[in-house]
Parts: structure tokens; sequence; C-alpha cells
């Protein structure tokens, strides 16, 4: 056991170094997508789906907090609820920020969105119990889901997207969003269930913590220093 921190801290180390080049475009949108999204006039309703797919796909502090929200549950029931509230938070701000032009600053999005990965982690260690920290699951995870909208609206926002089809693609990308996350929790769900047969399990999913609350804190940092030199 005395070499339970040693390693957390050796693994926790490792996942800075893998995160810290992406930290810096953390909920960004590809060159390709701005031209793309800049130069569409009317519904485009395949497209914006694949769009909203892709960023959920490649949305790594994303598919960290997923990580982190699955990872202590096992009923499927506990499952849909807890990532309902993360859907019903991300959806409601990417859809009411875009259409009512409502933003905010992107690198405190983007560090209130590290937050939330380490807030994450930190809870399935038990340490804000630990602390004497009691919140209700759900409404933390709603609120953070919250920031993850706005975190991707504020990027919208930065493009100039026509007026005409505007509902109808910003549902569609909300829609390709949610169909990329129900494929992202097929893969982690189906690898935990498989992992919770293992014996590695319980100082695996301890370690895996750590990992969560390093990647968190990556994120976290780089973008207030980008909020504080830009």
């Amino acid at each position: 056991m005395r070499g339970g921190p040693r390693l957390a801290g050796i693994m926790t180390a490792l996942a800075l170094a893998a995160i810290w080049p992406l930290a810096a475009i953390a909920h960004d949108v590809a060159q390709g997508d701005r031209a793309f999204v800049t130069a569409t006039h009317g519904p485009a309703i395949a497209a914006f789906l694949y769009l909203g797919a892709k960023h959920m796909v490649t949305g790594y502090d994303h598919i960290l907090y997923l990580i982190g929200i699955v990872m202590v549950l096992r009923r499927l029931r506990d499952i849909l609820l807890y990532v309902s509230m993360f859907t019903i938070g991300h959806s409601l701000t990417l859809l009411l920020g875009v259409i009512f032009r409502t933003g905010a600053n992107s690198h405190l999005v983007d560090a209130v969105i590290g937050l939330s990965i380490i807030y994450k982690g930190a809870e399935n260690l038990g340490l804000l119990r630990r602390m004497g920290w009691s919140i209700d699951p759900r409404i933390a995870i709603l609120s953070f889901g919250l920031c993850h909208g706005l975190g991707l609206a504020t990027k919208l926002l930065d493009l100039t997207i026509s007026p005409d089809g505007l509902i109808v693609n910003l549902i569609s990308f909300n829609l390709g969003v949610e169909v990329g996350q129900i494929l992202i929790l097929f893969f982690i769900v189906s690898l935990f269930n498989i992992w919770r047969t293992s014996p590695t399990f319980p100082k695996g999913t301890m370690l895996t913590n750590w990992i969560l609350i390093g990647c968190g804190a990556a994120i976290t940092f780089d973008q207030a220093k980008e909020f504080l030199t830009a």
C-alpha cells in the first residue's frame, strides 16, 4: 500500500505530460470545421450531425468527465440518470447560448471545465467527503453540464454563423453531440464492466481518478494562464 501514493503521483505526472500539449485547444473547433460553418447558409442536417458527433468523440475534456461519472456507477438506471443530467445541462446552454448570443470568455469557461474534471476525480476518491463537503452529485453534474455546453456555445459564437437554418443546424449539431456521447459511453461502460471482474480494479480506479485530477489541473492551469496573458 505504501507504493500506492507514489504510483499515483507518477501516473498523474505522466497524464500531465500527455495532456499539456492539448490543453490549449480544449473545446476548440477545428479550422476546417470553422470554414465549413462560416460558409454554410441554410439547413445542413447531415453535416451538422457529423460535426456534433465528431466534437464529442474527439473532445477529450468531455470524455474525461464522462469517465469520472460512470466509473463509480454499476446500475444502468443510475448511468442513464446521471448522464441525462449532464446532457440536459450541456444541451441547454449550447442551444440557448448560440440562439441568444450569450457567451463568456472561452478561457474562463474551459478553466471551469478543467475544475469539473478535478471535482469528479476528487469526489470519486472520497476527498470531498473527508473535507466535509456534501453536494448532491446530480446537481453538480447538471451544473458542470451547463459549463460544458457554454464552452462550445462560446466557441461557436466566435464564428460567423448564418441565421438561415440556424435552429435546424443547432439542433442537428446537438443531436450529433448526443450520438457521439452514446458511442463513447458504450465503449467506456463496456470497458469498466469488463475491468470490474479483475482484481486490479480497486487500485486501478484509484489511479484513474488521480489521472483525472492531473488532467483537469493541466486544463485549468493552462486556460487560466491564457486568460491572464490575453
